[in-house]
């Protein structure tokens, strides 16, 4: 069985953790040189009060690297208009020589950062099937013409078009995620799930491709996790409950279950039983005291989980 494709959170700009949009570079170019095969970014317009916009981040990463992988995960698309991300998501993926994948979901979390953006949050998941149609169409052609409940066009053109067909994911656990993703996606993106839940979610997802007339083969799986890579487990564990309840504001134990922390090859194996139910795509958001200390440990998670697949 084949290693999967791993990449790792670049995270954005925070006043609050000190991190700086120079160390931001730097961690995009130390992945690039250690390897690792994606980017990810995360997306946020004001998440209880905090932003980062994946599409932003990433465009900077771009600038700095050559080979490696760019992803939102996830992106929030419901959020936004679908015209403008068409031409942004274009341009980045014409300046990133066609390595951009676009991730998106639908949030939810805080409902106050649906309203602070006008848009009402019972709405998101049917704004981002209509986005999602919308992009595709804004992508291959001109004078798109779209009448849905929620976005209407007429005659819309932009350019420039992607440097190739850019991927979509779709992220997220609900029946409605998986609908979403086997009739409208390239690929799914799981968090907070069990390998056997993971396992049926992929099923679903297959079952959802088929119903709409597509290849079942061809929407592919990923995985999102958050860990953190110690030699003492307990210290590793300390630094991804810290982060993960200071994003979340819950008890780490709500998320204990589906968080992979410990050393690289304990990481490894945790997500190797992912990996034997479908998953080629294998997000990190490593927790460590410095960003180019978590692309190192994001680097040993790889390198453990290609150890594996030999």
């Amino acid at each position: 069985m084949e290693a999967p494709h791993v990449s790792v959170m670049l995270r954005g700009w925070d006043i609050r953790t000190g991190t700086t949009g120079e160390m931001v570079l730097e961690a995009a170019r130390r992945a690039e040189a250690l390897g690792i095969d994606g980017l990810v970014a995360g997306d946020h317009v004001t998440f209880y009060g905090f932003g980062n916009d994946g599409l932003v981040t990433l465009t900077a990463a771009a600038a700095v690297t050559e080979r490696i992988d760019l992803k939102t995960a996830v992106y929030l698309l419901p959020l936004r208009h679908p015209v403008p991300v068409a031409l942004q998501v274009a341009q980045l993926d014409q300046l990133s020589m066609g390595r951009f994948t676009l991730g998106i979901g639908v949030g939810g979390e805080d409902p106050h950062e649906f309203w602070s953006c006008g848009v009402d949050p019972r709405t998101r998941g049917a704004r981002a099937n209509e986005a999602i149609a919308i992009l595709r169409r804004l992508w291959t052609e001109d004078g798109v013409t779209f009448r849905g409940r929620h976005f209407t066009l007429e005659e819309v053109t932009v350019y420039p078009k992607p440097f190739r067909p850019v991927p979509i994911f779709v992220g997220g656990r609900s029946e409605a995620a998986l609908r979403r993703a086997g009739r409208l996606g390239d690929g799914y993106t799981g968090i907070w799930l069990t390998p056997e839940r993971f396992g049926e979610a992929m099923e679903r997802v297959g079952a959802f491709a088929e119903e709409a007339g597509r290849d079942p083969g061809a929407v592919e799986g990923g995985m999102q996790f958050w860990t953190s890579v110690a030699a003492d487990r307990a210290a590793a564990r300390e630094l991804v409950a810290r982060g993960m309840e200071a994003t979340y504001r819950l008890p780490f134990e709500r998320f204990e279950r589906y968080t992979p922390f410990g050393t690289a090859r304990e990481v490894a194996e945790f997500i190797w039983a992912f990996v034997e139910r479908g998953a080629r795509h294998v997000n990190l958001i490593t927790t460590q005291a410095t960003p180019e200390e978590a692309i190192e440990r994001a680097a040993e998670v790889r390198a453990a989980l290609h150890e594996l697949a030999d």
